[in-house]
């Protein structure tokens, strides 16, 4: 199915029917992906006396329980409520799903002990700065990334330079293939969320942070159709499948 998108005086086309699902899905166990020193995510059926929601252990339909935190345990989408004094739901927050999107992949820069993306890498990378979101692929990018265990490792992340490049150029939507846009110990400076959001003045209510994505190789940097897909969930953070279509 080819469907036609029109942005100001401008139309594209996209496929449909090859979606790129660049999520990582919760799995339970050891084998999932981690962050924030929790432990794995738990998928088990529901017993109590007279029942287990299990078919392969007598039961007559699999009803699990699932215990997972979508800060840590799988790609999730923020809003500026991960932050605030004030409680603000990504649910209600955003409210499109849709937008024109940009892949980059960039390898973040050795300084100290730290790997930092910077502004001016940012800038070489992105080649349309019109791009309501930015979906940023580290490298190395191997497939473990969707099993790592991140809690304790100081993983890459973002300078609140190369944060700002961003809010100043109206990105609404990052993405990003972290467990978090700041530095894993920071002392709660959270210097990057803030300056996304912009803390402090008048706050991006309607901006989003995705961490925890999985971009394989075999796609191309370029520009996407994305559809950002959440799940319902009345916090500051919920699951998300971010989808991208390739144009015409």
């Amino acid at each position: 199915m080819i469907a036609t998108i029109t942005q100001g005086a401008s139309q594209h086309q996209i496929d449909l029917t090859n979606p790129i699902d660049i999520s990582i899905p919760l799995v339970g166990g050891k084998n999932n992906v981690n962050a924030w020193y929790l432990d794995p995510p738990v998928i088990e059926p529901v017993k109590t006396e007279g029942f287990i929601g299990k078919v392969t252990e007598g039961g007559n339909v699999n009803f699990n329980m699932v215990h997972f935190n979508p800060h840590s345990h799988v790609t999730h989408t923020e809003c500026l409520g991960h932050i605030t004094k004030e409680v603000y739901s990504v649910n209600q927050q955003l409210e499109n799903y849709f937008f024109l999107a940009e892949l980059i992949t960039v390898a973040p820069e050795r300084k100290g002990d730290d790997f930092v993306i910077s502004a001016e890498q940012l800038e070489h990378a992105w080649a349309n700065k019109l791009t309501e979101a930015l979906i940023i692929r580290t490298v190395p990018n191997v497939e473990s990334k969707k099993s790592r265990n991140y809690s304790n490792t100081n993983p890459a992340y973002l300078s609140e330079a190369a944060i700002q490049f961003l809010v100043d150029h109206d990105v609404k939507h990052l993405l990003v293939d972290l467990p978090s846009v700041d530095k894993e110990k920071d002392g709660g400076q959270l210097a990057s969320h803030k300056a996304f959001w912009n803390i402090g003045g008048k706050e991006r209510s309607e901006a989003t942070i995705t961490e925890l994505i999985y971009v394989p190789n075999a796609i191309e940097d370029g520009m996407y159709w994305l559809n950002l897909q959440v799940a319902p969930f009345e916090n500051d953070a919920a699951p998300s499948r971010p989808v991208l279509y390739k144009f015409l």
